[in-house]
């Protein structure tokens, strides 16, 4: 069979999926398209493709979920093929369709693989048949809540609803008992509707604590069909996997090859081509059973990739252009030990909550060596309409253990300063001896609660808060025109030392300082008294000794803000005004917007009584809806929203008394 050569690729999707097929394509020789959301008019990956179409829209729903403006931007730029990257309309098997019968090349499986497998109940149905074991589940379509019940109670509690045309965790919830089961398939619905465009869900006998193990499959379109080894994916939240690893820590060389087994008949079934993945999830007995097929390229591929010496994204496209695999299953192995971190947008202090807003600094570290694959820079912005992943961090190594204690320490040097993001709690999870040991299960957060925020002990803080202060009086220094020899600030008189007040971590710290004719500062933060001596300053890092402790501080301001990073860990200071500012109204008894968000659904109306724990109302931001809970006993006095309102942060969403 002839080659059907790609000639120019369009990447129907955003962020670090797509620079990831570009920096392929390009080295394949084909030239790549993007389409792109206003919000994303200077994200680095429109700038990194040959060519890039706006798609004249804000949300995932006006842009990159609409097939026919995607479909239109490959015909304005001559695109002879089209690669879904993953989410979005990746397993949309109308997408699929429509791509072909527009003349142009589908990067992925064949359409009816991806109907076969979309539907995760007839998928589920599908694999029984061919013998493979799948855990019990019901269709809750047109269900009324009495039959609702009845089904949750057949599989018995608890159970879990899943979107039934997507994944990575949206759409989905966990009910521990009937009081919950409507609400949460009306959020579920919701979720997957507003991620994927089909609001279908179901429901699924739940396994407490077991491992999410899956099998990267690649098929050509000759009937040539291997099982790229495992994957091991068991720390999650939110349902969301957030380390990933390869080899898993729990198969031998037995069950591996029992698994790849029935990944590969699964695929057989629905006569798969292309890269794809089964997943699995594994007991503690060592029975596994069917979760899903995604039929698509994985967030966690470039692990996979480090152990086997793949390009997952060529074996892609060279299967799109009808090029048979140039190996068979013989001549794949494993080599080392690869884990991936997840780096999000999020607070893991209040519940990963997603956060959006503008990055004031960026850097990647070169040493030690590890693979990033961002989708932001220094300047970007972060917005509240799409998942709030900023980049996935792989490293490959010789055993598991420095594979994950490098992974901790290149986290650690990483700068990602101006959105609080979970680095902290990845890298002390990496680090946690229950990890390290290969005690992975589903629950691992749950059980052993790593630290949410990198411990920070007096010295350091006051080390970092005479860092900001002296870095701020060499900034004012260099713009000052009085005499080179005259050292500047806010007084000319000498003998009294300068004072500048940061908050940090909820505490209020002054530091006085005052500069001595040999160049060094005595300093005072709070009760402490010491010394510090600038080495060096080049206005974003500052090489500064403190009580005989020298570290060198990359340094970066927004506002009042500044973010100090001693290649440790970050420092969030916030400077406190010499003067009294006005203060934005505070409401009594309001309930505030945590984050920039739409309205979904309000439970309450004025003048009901509410209790403490009781929901609120509900948001949708990033793709994920998050509730809002009363904090006491009370009243509604004022409703201040309805649904469908766009609110930002710390919008007054309404009051109780």
């Amino acid at each position: 069979m002839a080659v059907r050569r790609i000639r120019k690729l369009l990447i129907a999707n955003r962020g670090e999926i797509a620079r990831r097929v570009i920096r392929t394509a390009r080295r394949m020789g084909i030239a790549t398209v993007v389409g792109y959301a206003d919000s994303d008019a200077r994200a680095p990956f429109v700038r990194d493709a040959d060519e890039a179409v706006a798609l004249r829209g804000e949300t995932a729903l006006e842009t990159y979920l609409d097939s026919g403006k995607l479909i239109e931007a490959a015909r304005l730029t001559g695109a002879d093929a089209v690669h879904p990257g993953y989410g979005f309309l990746s397993e949309n098997a109308a997408f699929a369709a429509a791509v072909i019968e527009a003349g142009l090349n589908w990067v992925g499986p064949p359409p009816r693989a991806i109907a076969a497998m979309g539907d995760k109940l007839a998928a589920k149905k599908l694999v029984a048949d061919a013998g493979v074991p799948a855990l019990e589940s019901v269709d809750v379509a047109g269900l009324q809540p009495a039959k609702l019940a009845r089904a949750a109670a057949r599989l018995g509690y608890p159970v879990l609803v899943k979107a039934a045309a997507g994944g990575g965790g949206k759409g989905m919830r966990i009910v521990e008992a009937e009081a919950e089961l409507a609400t949460s398939v009306a959020a579920a619905e919701r979720e997957s509707a507003a991620a994927f465009g089909d609001g279908r869900v179901f429901l699924e006998r739940y396994l407490r604590a077991p491992r999410h193990v899956e099998i990267q499959i690649l098929g050509d379109r000759h009937g040539n069909l291997v099982s790229c080894f495992e994957r091991e994916c068991s720390i999650q939240r939110r349902h969301q996997k957030i380390i990933e690893e390869s080899p898993s820590p729990a198969l031998d060389p037995a069950l591996r090859e029992a698994m790849g087994l029935v990944a590969l008949t699964v695929a057989r079934a629905i006569g798969y081509s292309s890269a794809g993945t089964v997943e699995f999830l594994l007991d503690g007995d060592r029975s596994f059973f069917f979760l899903e097929v995604n039929t698509r390229l994985q967030v966690e591929h470039p692990v996979t990739e480090a152990v086997t010496g793949l390009d997952l994204v060529r074996e892609q496209l060279r299967i799109a252009q009808d090029e048979p695999l140039g190996f068979e299953q013989g001549d794949l192995s494993l080599t080392g030990h690869a884990i991936e971190a997840r780096v999000y947008a999020e607070d893991p202090e209040r519940d990963f909550l997603p956060q959006s807003g503008r990055l004031v600094a960026w850097e990647e570290p070169s040493d030690p060596p590890a693979r990033f694959e961002s989708g932001v820079e220094a300047g970007s912005e972060v917005s509240s309409h799409f998942d709030p992943m900023l980049a996935k961090v792989i490293v490959h190594a010789g055993t598991r253990e420095e594979a994950a204690l490098r992974l901790a320490r290149v986290l650690e040097r990483h700068r990602a300063h101006g959105i609080k993001t979970n680095i902290d709690f990845l890298v002390a999870t990496l680090r946690h001896e229950a990890f390290l040991a290969g005690d992975t299960t589903t629950d691992f957060i749950a059980r052993h609660v790593p630290a949410r925020s990198s411990a920070l002990d007096p010295a350091d803080l006051r080390r970092a808060a005479v860092a900001a202060a002296l870095a701020a009086q060499a900034r004012r220094r260099e713009r000052a025109t009085v005499l080179e020899d005259v050292p500047s600030g806010w007084r000319n008189n000498p003998s009294a030392p300068q004072r500048l007040g940061f908050r940090a971590r909820g505490e209020d710290l002054e530091i006085g300082y005052l500069r001595r004719r040999d160049g060094a500062f005595d300093y005072e933060a709070g009760e402490a008294r010491g010394s510090a001596r600038v080495h060096a300053f080049t206005g974003d890092a500052i090489d500064l000794e403190v009580d005989r402790v020298r570290r060198c501080y990359r340094l970066a301001r927004a506002g009042d803000d500044h973010w100090l990073h001693d290649g440790l860990r970050e420092v969030h200071l916030r400077e406190l005004p010499r003067f009294p500012r006005p203060e934005r109204e505070q409401v009594r008894g309001g309930y505030l917007a945590p984050m920039p968000g739409r309205v979904v659904e309000i439970r309450v109306a004025p003048g009901d009584a509410v209790t403490a724990g009781q929901v609120l109302l509900v948001l949708e931001a990033m793709k994920m809806e998050h509730r809002i809970l009363c904090a006491a006993d009370g009243v509604v006095r004022e409703l201040r929203v309805e649904v469908g309102l766009q609110v930002g942060a710390d919008d007054v969403l309404l009051v109780i008394e």
